[in-house]
């Protein structure tokens, strides 16, 4: 049998809804659903615990956004973790989605994008992620779709992704894991996929200045005060991030970047964060790690499973 074969008997496996399961195990079930902001479908795995198909209760929600580059399917590296996790109850039953999003040739920041040109397509990321996956997610499955009931997460482009959702939607999201982000400030470095892909570009022009500025965290904090609501936060980085040869950007370093962040962030009312650094690189053995302890740290704050009948915010 070739390993091709192999490969997609252990994909039918792992997503099928009416797969054998362990009965410790959670499912890794493939969605879609056609996005009116996207005018297309919109994928995404969902990760429901074991017991979700015998239950009646509803279930807290963490919404995982992948890197530039990847898809939804490297979340799998997590999966064994919220098992594992769950079956000893150190975390309670919760839904994980992990949606795909291919805009900007995978480099979309998880923002509307306002560039036209026809090398690099853009689209409406944010908006369809708010309007289209949320509430499709709430209608599909039995979640708890309270604030109290999410937890956003994301690593490298999906870290910027999570935090820029959890500051400019805070009646959304109560808690964040932001691993490695690349949240670049002032302006990105000049390699930076957030200039080459046009996700912050405006109709022409591939990158610009303003709107990037407008977009990131540092722009978002003064609303986020305003709205007067907590949010419980958890960073890592790793100490072997790459290193710019240029002196002149060694500040956009990872490692630098985030702890930036996290100075910025802790004295910001009402926000409790805490910041890892882990021995580790851009991979995932340190994004194991990250989510595994965030995952930890939001469960203190996260709903527990509550009875069938709909919570809304």
């Amino acid at each position: 049998m070739g390993l091709r074969v192999l490969w997609l008997l252990l994909l039918l496996v792992i997503v099928s809804p009416l797969a054998a399961q362990d009965d410790e195990a959670g499912m890794l079930v493939k969605g879609s659903f056609e996005s009116e902001t996207l005018g297309r479908d919109y994928e995404y795995f969902v990760y429901l615990p074991a017991g979700y198909e015998a239950s009646e209760l509803r279930y807290p929600v963490v919404y995982m956004l992948h890197g530039r580059g990847d898809d939804m399917y490297a979340w799998w590296n997590v999966k064994d973790l919220l098992d594992t996790l769950i079956a000893s109850e150190e975390l309670p039953p919760l839904i994980a989605v992990m949606p795909d999003v291919p805009s900007s040739d995978r480099a979309s920041y998880y923002i509307d994008s306002e560039y036209t040109g026809a090398d690099f397509p853009s689209e409406k990321v944010e908006t369809a992620f708010f309007s289209d996956l949320i509430p499709h997610i709430d209608a599909s499955y039995r979640t708890i779709a309270t604030r109290a009931g999410r937890v956003i997460a994301g690593y490298s482009m999906g870290g910027y992704g999570a935090i820029r959702y959890a500051l400019a939607h805070p009646d959304v999201f109560q808690s964040a894991i932001v691993l490695s982000p690349a949240v670049y400030t002032p302006q990105p470095p000049l390699d930076s996929s957030a200039r080459l892909f046009g996700a912050f570009g405006v109709g022409d022009t591939l990158f610009d200045e303003a709107r990037y500025e407008s977009l990131n965290y540092p722009a978002l904090i003064e609303s986020f005060k305003a709205a007067e609501l907590p949010l419980y936060l958890f960073l890592a980085v790793g100490d072997d991030e790459w290193k710019h040869p240029d002196s002149a950007d060694q500040l956009h370093d990872l490692d630098m970047e985030t702890h930036l962040l996290y100075n910025r962030i802790r004295r910001v009312p009402r926000v409790v964060p805490e910041l890892r650094v882990y021995d580790g690189g851009h991979d995932w053995e340190l994004w194991r790690r990250g989510f595994e302890e965030g995952i930890r740290f939001a469960s203190r704050f996260i709903a527990a499973p509550q009875g069938g009948d709909a919570v809304q915010d």
